[in-house]
């Protein structure tokens, strides 16, 4: 029996008119995300359109929490990383830039529900980074990911939508062929540390709620031991960071 929580949901969704959008955004929020408590405990298999329940802003405001993950991908040569302007198309935070990758494992593939070492997000992230960024997934093998950590976090995007999740960061270090899809992804760029911080600091450009709180806590100390801990051919590795894992669910605000 459907949760409370997902009762209220559906009837959210009842008023929902999703054709003002665009056609793929919208079928894609069929797709269903994994439900989770605040310990990132899975809740069972969720019905039909659970996406969509999870971004309404209603039903973020209730408590309803899901699992995502996102992705950085450093060039391996000089430590630069790959950022992402999402599209305009997109019906959460259109136009604004962030790491390289943001979705969902979801609970349609069995296989991103393995919650043994991450398995499952590593795979969704492989999956994703080919489907916004072109990226074959013969490029991002699933055993390079580095998880760091976990992070719950909520964020409006305005006032019907949102994010309200659990988020794994996943690092990863390869050289990789990008060839945007137009729908998911407006431009990209490779950065260095002081670029992004003056991004940051440029008044005109806009970020994702997520990526600004893993910089401010987390990033530029990840990136600088990163950089600290080069091969001895002078290439970063994001497993040279497996030491400062922390399996926490970390809240923030």
């Amino acid at each position: 029996m459907a949760s409370p929580a997902v009762l209220a949901a559906k009837a959210a969704l009842a008023s929902v008119d999703l054709s003002k959008y665009d056609p793929e955004q919208s079928r894609l929020m069929d797709e269903r995300c994994i439900l989770v408590d605040e310990n990132d405990i899975a809740i069972g298999a969720m019905d039909k359109k659970t996406c969509m329940y999870c971004h309404l802003m209603d039903n973020i405001n209730k408590g309803l929490l899901h699992r995502a993950f996102s992705v950085f991908i450093f060039r391996p040569s000089d430590g630069r990383l790959l950022l992402q302007q999402r599209a305009s198309e997109k019906i959460t935070f259109p136009d604004r830039w962030t790491n390289t990758c943001c979705s969902h494992p979801l609970d349609d593939f069995e296989a991103e529900k393995n919650e043994k070492d991450q398995l499952g997000v590593k795979i969704a992230g492989s999956r994703k980074l080919e489907h916004e960024l072109g990226i074959p997934q013969s490029q991002t093998p699933i055993g390079q990911f580095q998880y760091l950590t976990r992070i719950h976090y909520l964020a409006p995007s305005n006032d019907m939508w949102g994010e309200h999740e659990v988020d794994y960061i996943l690092f990863l270090t390869r050289d990789v062929t990008v060839e945007p899809n137009p729908n998911e992804v407006r431009a990209y760029k490779y950065v260095n540390k002081e670029e992004l911080k003056a991004m940051f600091e440029d008044p005109s450009i806009n970020f994702t709620p997520w990526f600004k709180l893993i910089a401010r806590d987390f990033l530029f100390g990840w990136w600088d031991e990163l950089l600290k801990r080069k091969g001895s051919d002078g290439q970063v590795v994001a497993q040279s960071l497996a030491d400062l894992m922390d399996d926490r669910v970390i809240k923030m605000a």
